[in-house]
């Protein structure tokens, strides 16, 4: 089968999988429509939540703030990228508390311009995103960049049992618009002539991916970002690749929404660059911050260093039992720096319900 077939049966794959997670969604949001907390019925907040840790952490802090200092009731609709930013585009959702900016420019900015939806600072300062090899295989066979994956024999090192001819590079989730950056990136690379780009299905069986290879001592080539709690038990060597370069990324970024929307079909040549370390930010629908000033202000103030939300996400992993809340709680109880955020006697009244 050429790249080319390849590429578009796994884009319907990945496309039936998507319209799936879209209707999940959808059913997902009106059950959750159900379970609010009513107190202020003047203050009502749609928060848009995605399907990995730290975005979790930084809503179930947001919400449990908003709920119990300011009397809001608060819904949360989970899903992956693509749905939540559409519907806080189209005015459905009103805050989403952690943002991959750059990842999402293209569609972001026109929203923006117009004056529809606002930026309001900075969420955690500084993230990652690369490709990385663990550090056994990577220092075994000297593998420091991009380039030295293209070989054959390094490919085989990395066998996918699902196409054998090649190796696997276990990439973004399908929904998440670093599948289709990463597609592209095979393809500018001439990565996709060693590997296929892998959608593991969901952020945590990406960390299963990652984890069960470290723990098999296997070798494993991979997508993967900080902050994570995962990030901190294992050793992965970031790969090189060209540096970042504004006009390359709008330019790659063209081509990744084209795609988006209508298939590997609308590739078209374009360039490619390592992802920018950026600071994460907030969003929220610019009639909501004028109808919430309180809120808002609270919302543009809050901010927790990456180091704390590393710590918070090896707490839920490791010590929380999965809980999301009890996670916040933990926070709330444990740093003082969110009574920065807020007034006084919002702060009392969390601390109360703590």
């Amino acid at each position: 089968m050429s790249n080319a077939s390849s590429y578009i049966t796994l884009w319907r794959e990945h496309k039936m999988r998507f319209i799936k997670n879209l209707f999940l969604t959808t059913i997902l949001t009106s059950v959750l429509a159900v379970f609010t907390t009513s107190a202020n019925a003047d203050c009502k907040a749609r928060l848009g939540d995605f399907d990995w840790s730290s975005a979790n952490i930084h809503t179930a802090i947001t919400q449990f703030i908003l709920e119990k200092g300011y009397g809001c009731e608060v819904s949360v609709t989970k899903g992956s990228t693509t749905p939540i930013m559409a519907a806080h585009y189209d005015k459905q959702l009103d805050v989403i508390t952690e943002v991959w900016y750059d990842n999402i420019i293209a569609n972001y900015e026109p929203h923006e311009q117009a004056g529809t939806i606002m930026n309001i600072g900075v969420n955690t300062p500084d993230s990652q995103q690369a490709f990385y090899v663990d550090k056994a295989t990577a220092d075994k066979y000297n593998l420091k960049s991009v380039e030295d994956m293209k070989d054959p024999k390094i490919a085989a090192l990395f066998k996918d049992p699902e196409d054998p001819s090649k190796g696997r590079m276990t990439s973004c989730i399908s929904g998440w618009t670093c599948y289709t950056v990463n597609l592209v990136k095979h393809i500018e690379y001439g990565l996709d002539k060693y590997y296929t780009n892998f959608d593991p299905g969901s952020g945590g069986a990406l960390d299963a991916a990652i984890a069960g290879a470290f723990a098999k001592k296997q070798p494993i080539f991979t997508y993967y970002w900080a902050p994570t709690g995962l990030m901190g038990k294992v050793d992965l060597v970031r790969l090189e690749e060209p540096k970042y370069d504004a006009k390359c990324w709008n330019d790659m970024s063209q081509v990744v929404e084209a795609i988006k929307a209508d298939g590997p079909g609308a590739y078209k040549k374009s360039c490619a660059c390592e992802y920018q370390d950026m600071a994460l930010t907030k969003s929220v629908l610019t009639d909501w911050a004028k109808a919430h000033p309180k809120e808002t202000e609270f919302l543009k103030k809050y901010t927790i260093p990456t180091a704390t939300v590393n710590t918070m996400l090896a707490f839920y992993e490791d010590e929380s039992g999965g809980d999301m809340e009890a996670t916040a709680i933990h926070f709330l109880k444990n740093e003082s720096m969110w009574k920065n955020w807020v007034p006084g006697d919002v702060a009392k009244k969390v601390e109360a319900a703590l």
